[in-house]
Order: C-alpha cells, then sequence, then structure tokens
C-alpha cells in the first residue's frame, strides 16, 4: 500500500477527479465572469471589448456601494446574532431537560426553502393583517410601520427572517463543538467552585475559540453575497433601500440584460467576500497573539 501511494502517478490519478470538478465548477467561472467584465453584453447578442469600462464605472457607482454598505451591515448583524446563538448553545450543551426537542426547534428554518421563508415573513410583515402588525394594535401602537414599504426601517425588518432562517445552523455547529469539551475540566472546576457562568466564559468558550473565528467568517462572506431572501421579500426596494450586491447584481444582469456589467459587479463581489475574508483572519490571529 505505501508503494502505492508513493506513485506520483496514482497520487495524479486520485488527486485528478476532483481537481478537474474544482476547475469547471470554481476556477473556470470566475475567469470567465472577470472576462466577460470586459464586455459590453446583453447575453445573447454578440460580445464587445470594452476593457475595463465596466469596472471604472463600478468604482464610481454609488448604487454599487450602497448595496455594499448594506450588504456589511448585515454581516455585522449576523456576526452579533453569533453571540446570541453561543449562549443559546451553551445552554442546550448545559444538560437542560427537553434539550433534543430545542435542537429540532431550532433546525426547523433550514429544512423550509428561501421561498416559503420569505412568503411566510411577507404575511408577518403585511401592513394591514400581518401578526406582527396586528399585536403591534392590541398594544396600543396606532401607526404600526410598513415594515417592507418603508425605506428607513425595510432593510433591519429583513434582518429578522434572515437571522431566524440560520439560527439553527449556527447553533447546531456550536453545541457539537460544546459537547466535545473534556468533561473532566468542567467537574475540576466545579469542585474548585466556578460557577456555570465562569465556566461558560473561561473553559468553554476560549476551547472553541477556533469554531467560533470559523463562524464568524462564514457569517460576514454569507452576508456579503446574500441573495435569495432579500429577492423574494423586496427585490431589493423600495428605491434600493434594502438592494445588497448580489441582488444588483442580479437586477443588472437578467432584468436590465447587461450582462457585462453585471459580471463586473459579481467579479467585484468576489473581490470583496476575498478581501473581508482576509482581513477578519488577520484580525483574529492578531488578537489571538495579544492573548497568548
Amino acid at each position: 500500500m505505501k508503494s502505492v501511494m508513493s506513485n506520483k502517478l496514482v497520487i495524479t490519478l486520485y488527486v485528478l477527479p476532483a481537481l478537474i470538478l474544482i476547475l469547471l465548477l470554481i476556477y473556470i467561472p470566475i475567469v470567465l465572469t472577470g472576462y466577460y467584465g470586459l464586455m459590453d453584453w446583453n447575453g445573447i447578442g454578440a460580445m464587445k471589448f470594452i476593457g475595463l469600462d465596466n469596472y471604472i464605472e463600478l468604482v464610481q457607482d454609488k448604487l454599487f456601494w450602497k448595496s455594499t454598505w448594506h450588504s456589511l451591515l448585515l454581516g455585522i448583524f449576523s456576526t452579533a446574532s453569533l453571540i446570541g446563538y453561543l449562549i443559546l448553545s451553551l445552554i442546550l450543551a448545559s444538560k437542560i431537560k427537553g434539550a433534543n426537542f430545542l435542537r429540532k426547534i431550532y433546525l426547523i428554518p433550514m429544512l423550509l426553502s428561501s421561498v416559503a421563508i420569505g412568503q411566510l415573513w411577507a404575511k408577518i410583515f403585511d401592513p394591514t393583517n400581518g401578526m406582527l402588525n396586528r399585536l403591534l394594535v392590541m398594544v396600543g401602537v396606532e401607526n404600526p410601520p410598513l415594515w417592507l414599504a418603508d425605506s428607513k426601517i425595510v432593510l433591519f425588518a429583513i434582518f429578522i427572517p434572515i437571522v431566524w432562517q440560520y439560527a439553527g445552523f449556527y447553533i447546531i455547529i456550536f453545541y457539537a463543538a460544546l459537547k466535545n469539551v473534556p468533561e473532566e475540566l468542567i467537574e475540576a472546576a466545579k469542585i474548585d467552585g466556578a460557577t456555570p457562568i465562569q465556566i461558560a466564559y473561561k473553559i468553554k468558550v476560549p476551547l472553541i475559540s477556533d469554531v467560533i473565528k470559523v463562524m464568524v467568517i462564514l457569517a460576514i462572506v454569507g452576508s456579503l453575497k446574500y441573495f435569495d431572501l432579500i429577492f423574494v421579500l423586496t427585490g431589493g426596494g423600495p428605491n434600493h433601500s434594502s438592494e445588497v450586491m448580489a441582488s444588483y447584481m442580479y437586477s443588472e444582469a437578467f432584468s436590465k440584460y447587461n450582462f457585462g456589467y453585471g459580471s463586473a459587479i459579481g467579479f467585484g463581489l468576489l473581490v470583496i467576500c476575498l478581501a473581508m475574508t482576509w482581513l477578519i483572519q488577520k484580525l483574529l490571529s492578531s488578537k489571538e497573539e495579544v492573548g497568548h
């Protein structure tokens, strides 16, 4: 077996199928997206090479930067929500009654499609017959807000179902990490008189810091490229007040048939995601060095 695995030809044959898939599904589309961004193209007719015009326009496009800011706000909101997910995971991992049932409840949103979730929350946010405004009227609010029609609050209204949709994913990851914390350390801390909060803060959380770091990266990068629920609920409206980078790219490419500029937006989205990933890793690694 060792002689077989030391054969470079055998190793190449093992790696080649996965490498071909990665090239076809990831790297070639990235290159093509950057290439199409150099074109004036409606997606059907002949392409016209225009150089860096689309990318220059992108840098000067105020709507693109507005959508970028909205995506960053979603990333900040999602990262802040990780604190709540972590607290729930700590409670579930502390052997409370009904923990298994609660974990299943939290996973339900993950089983639903984004379209179904969008339709559900559209009914909840309905200004006339929606459950949310009816509750507000019952507690004395005379003019409840138009959640998805008010440009001042629509973005934050959409953040609520997005956080709800992915709660189960983050909770189950944190829960699995916490269950791998050695029980001996927890028992020793209890013998020394540590409270549950001290055990959580000084033992459990530090031991799953690597998982938390990955979850922060997933939350921010996932928010930057988020699309589906926003598209279902508002389509980026009203007046682009809930527009994010991915919805803006879709609008330009598939609604306005400006595939060249849409590709430039997509390539810009990729660059921003890579830059944010690098920045987050640098920030988190520097904090670890300071801690040591």
